[in-house]
């Protein structure tokens, strides 16, 4: 079967395609650097053309809402209308765990997806799932450096699973029936996020101290609180932080 993957160059994307391949499907990536812009349009029609089903793990990289709901609105409707337009049959949606119970900007933009696909023409399945084990180490890399031996990371509860263990399950959802909201994807344990940075901080040789704060306000509670943990049963990923991140190589 041919399927397009949205954001197939990225850190989901990447295994998803990969998965899709192995399990023998025909993987097409739609992605800026491969000619593909969903935001615009450009390109869309044409790399759907002849795709059974689409993926869409697409991204942006913000905190802003705004932005975010600016960007999915834009892609999720012309993914819909091309879509439609070249007989697509399933649509996977990659969305995240708690992103309609806690009140980060970029999770309104999640919110605007969900909401355009499930009243869109596209028979769907959205797949929320908890944060990737890259997450702690991309939020050291996107702090600003500063000339303090500490590191303040936000106080937040998170079951965080393998993006490989992801991949594969939406290359698995893409070739069964439309779902609707399928059960939430979650890693094996429930960790604090400062220990977790601390871990990475470890692993990297860094000395800095890590502080957890909690963030103001109803936002700040949820996190702290459990907001991005699943509330119901469903699957969970076998492959631990600990044992992830000591597969990773090492970064200087």
């Amino acid at each position: 079967m041919r399927v397009a993957v949205v954001g197939g160059t990225g850190v989901v994307g990447r295994h998803t395609v990969e998965a899709l391949r192995a399990a023998g499907h025909e993987a097409v990536v739609i992605a800026r650097s491969a000619g593909v812009d969903v935001a615009s349009g450009r390109g869309l029609d044409a790399a759907l053309a002849g795709a059974k089903a689409v993926i869409d793990v697409g991204n942006i990289a913000t905190v802003r809402r705004s932005a975010a709901e600016a960007f999915f609105d834009k892609a999720t409707r012309n993914l819909l209308d091309a879509g439609a337009k070249a007989g697509v049959e399933h649509l996977v949606v990659l969305s995240i765990v708690g992103c309609d119970r806690v009140d980060l900007g970029y999770y309104f933009g999640k919110r605007r997806q969900e909401e355009l696909v499930l009243a869109g023409p596209l028979p769907f399945t959205i797949l929320r799932a908890t944060q990737f084990h890259e997450f702690p180490g991309q939020l050291i890399d996107r702090t600003p450096p500063v000339p303090v031996p500490v590191n303040v990371v936000p106080r937040m509860r998170s079951q965080p699973i393998a993006a490989r263990e992801v991949g594969t399950a939406l290359a698995r959802i893409v070739g069964e029936a439309p779902a609707g909201r399928a059960p939430d994807l979650a890693g094996p344990e429930v960790h604090e996020m400062p220990d977790l940075v601390r871990m990475v901080m470890r692993a990297r040789g860094s000395r800095k101290a890590v502080i957890g704060v909690r963030l103001p306000g109803a936002t700040g509670k949820a996190l702290a609180h459990g907001g991005l943990l699943p509330d119901a049963e469903g699957p969970r990923g076998r492959e631990t932080f600990a044992e992830w991140l000591a597969a990773q190589p090492a970064v200087d």
